[in-house]
């Protein structure tokens, strides 16, 4: 396991000081291309330990067993989630309320994404005013609860650790799929 976080650390230490390096208006993207990357490299940094499944669930992750695909039809999957409710609301790049694990092909979890995860203020889908927005891109939102008890919320995926064709930040990724009877009946 030790060898399989070491890359990941390496990595997100690399994204790091490349971001603090960068210039804040690189290549003509905003002024705050380099707060986003810088916050970006700051996500990747403390998401590596997460790479061991076991450290996610001791961090309060608690596992979905079920894998979440794209209903409407199109292709692609969100993986199996793992929610730590205590970030619910959180605009921290450090603090992610969900984190997404694929099937590694050896029994075990491979991180490839995270969501953050905002309610509403007036629980009205009809409005946006309370609108976040974290790596420069604003949540997606509002949208209705995905389960009995949810608010009304934002969400932001962010494909940091596989990359999703379709962008960094869509919220299924044609490079995740669900295994045969791993889906919600």
């Amino acid at each position: 396991m030790v060898r399989r976080l070491a890359p990941a650390l390496t990595a997100a230490a690399a994204l790091v000081l490349a971001a603090v390096a960068a210039p804040p208006a690189a290549a003509g993207h905003g002024p705050d291309a380099g707060r986003a990357l810088a916050d970006r490299a700051v996500a990747y940094a403390a998401t590596a330990r997460f790479q061991v499944h076991a450290n996610a669930v001791a961090a309060g992750y608690v596992p979905d067993k079920y894998c979440v695909f794209d209903k409407v039809g199109r292709t692609g999957a969100l993986g199996y989630p793992h929610f730590n409710h205590k970030y619910d609301n959180s605009v921290d790049p450090t603090k992610p309320a969900a984190l997404y694990y694929e099937d590694d092909g050896r029994g075990g979890k491979r991180l490839v994404g995270v969501q953050w995860l905002v309610y509403d203020r007036d629980q009205k889908l009809t409005t946006d005013d309370d609108r976040p927005t974290m790596f420069g891109t604003a949540f997606k939102g509002p949208k209705p609860g995905n389960f009995p008890g949810q608010p009304v919320h934002y969400a932001l995926h962010l494909w940091l650790w596989k990359k999703n064709p379709r962008g960094l930040h869509e919220t299924f990724n044609p490079a995740v799929a669900c295994l045969p009877g791993t889906t919600r009946p």
